[in-house]
């Protein structure tokens, strides 16, 4: 079995825990039967990770498994990555999404996309992260305790750039910056601007929703201290020719919009003067989690 999960952008600046959109950088996980739980991995992004029943990826299977009443056989998982970690991509996010499709398929459970929506957004806590890795294009959600309620909103047409830091910005660190208030005038201004990002996105007036991009009250006044040179990329991006730029997710990676065609005029630009940066251009990802058969070998052992 070969399950594969897009990363994921979340927030868009003032769409704070609850606008997200898939990117076109992907987790694969190949999961064959096995005598005993083990992960392993060639890829650069995922050197370290746990090789036992410590993966994110088990916890997150093993739990499900044990709410729906069923067992998990043990599974030997080769996972390949080229989401950067703990850059605001959602690297852990797909690790989830992974982990649901992948105790789905072993238990035979057929969950509906909801229900997988649900159980991530209760074990990540918050349905941006996590949404589009599901589902695929742009979503917007929000979360409780009580409930999840999403909207897909289809595969915005633009282009993605990235500038991506070399330091790594824990997701603990960054939400540990944020107030534990806002004055009522501030909270107020961060609704109508995240209300007009979403009503423009629905549109499709990008020039419009990178304006509001560059607006958040929520977290980039806050945050802006542990990334250097993210308000002055917010600032003059519309000098480089994207449509509007936002701290991705928790950060560090700055996510840019920019027109159909021109992310890599975009992306030489910004890496001339943003050197500390590796820019890189993507593309919102249309589709989320995807399932996949392997062909069984002969005179081999059950194959997923």
């Amino acid at each position: 079995m070969v399950i594969t999960v897009p990363a994921s952008s979340a927030n868009l600046g003032p769409g704070f825990d609850s606008i997200g959109l898939a990117v076109n950088r992907f987790l694969t996980l190949e999961a064959e039967e096995a005598a005993e739980w083990s992960f392993s991995s060639t890829s650069s992004e995922l050197n370290d990770i746990p090789q036992g029943k410590d993966n994110l990826v088990y916890e997150v299977a093993e739990e499900l498994a044990r709410q729906l009443g069923m067992e998990l056989p043990p599974c030997e998982v080769k996972m390949t990555s080229d989401i950067p970690l703990a850059r605001g991509l959602g690297s852990s996010a797909a690790a989830i999404i992974a982990a649901i499709e992948l105790t789905d398929q072993l238990t035979g459970a057929s969950l509906t996309k909801e229900e997988k929506m649900r159980f991530a957004s209760l074990w990540e806590g918050h349905p941006d992260n996590v949404g589009p890795c599901l589902y695929g294009g742009l979503i917007v959600g929000t979360h409780t305790d009580e409930d999840t309620n999403m909207v897909h909103c289809g595969v915005p047409d633009v282009d993605l750039v990235m500038a991506v830091p070399d330091t790594e910005l824990m997701t603990k660190k960054a939400r540990g910056i944020l107030p534990e208030h806002l004055e009522y005038h501030h909270a107020i201004r961060g609704s109508s601007v995240s209300n007009v990002l979403v009503a423009a996105l629905l549109k499709e007036d990008w020039a419009l929703a990178g304006k509001m991009m560059g607006r958040d009250v929520l977290h980039h006044p806050y945050r802006a201290k542990l990334v250097p040179g993210l308000l002055d990329i917010i600032t003059n991006i519309k000098d480089y020719g994207a449509y509007g730029a936002a701290l991705s997710g928790a950060g560090p990676t700055v996510m840019c919009l920019a027109p159909r065609g021109s992310g890599e005029d975009v992306r030489n630009k910004l890496q001339t003067d943003y050197p500390d940066f590796h820019v890189q251009t993507a593309e919102p990802a249309a589709f989320g989690a995807v399932v996949r058969y392997m062909q069984v070998k002969e005179n081999s052992g059950m194959s997923l």
